[in-house]
């Protein structure tokens, strides 16, 4: 096993697959912000791998190849995940991906486990949650707000 204080690097990357996957690293940095740090491309015009960072943090990215069952999100029949990144200023993030001509999902709202955040979708349907931390919840606090609304929609 691995000690974690010797590593130099996230131990967790997300990675993406999108079908025209050097659009979608201009439009994530031109949009959401993030900064291309390495492309690798396979010739053919697909990626085979990308990784873009945001504050430090990264996610990978790369085109879709049927060889390993990999499809971007617009080819399959439902959502299949979100992901979620923490910002400093949500409203600002918000503008701006707005002015952009992202396709917002939700308006920022404040949330009763202590965020303020908004969702889009990006160029091929990946859903995104950008949120600012306001205040710390207790879980137990989040867990019955939780109940109450589960009660209301069943």
């Amino acid at each position: 096993m691995t000690d974690e204080t010797t590593l130099d690097h996230q131990r967790i990357v997300p990675g993406l697959t999108y079908a025209d996957a050097p659009a979608a690293i201009d439009w994530l940095c031109r949009v959401f912000g993030f900064r291309e740090i390495r492309r690798m491309e396979v010739g053919d015009g697909r990626i085979g791998n990308a990784a873009l960072s945001f504050n430090g943090e990264q996610i990978m990215l790369a085109s879709p190849f049927e060889e390993a069952g990999t499809s971007s999100p617009r080819d399959l029949p439902a959502l299949h995940q979100q992901i979620t990144v923490y910002v400093d200023d949500v409203d600002a993030h918000f503008a701006h991906a707005r002015r952009e001509g992202a396709h917002i999902l939700a308006e920022p709202a404040d949330q009763f486990w202590g965020a303020r955040n908004y969702w889009v979708e990006d160029l091929e349907g990946h859903r995104w949650t950008f949120q600012q931390q306001l205040r710390d919840v207790p879980d137990e606090e989040s867990a019955a707000e939780m109940l109450k609304i589960a009660g209301d929609e069943g």
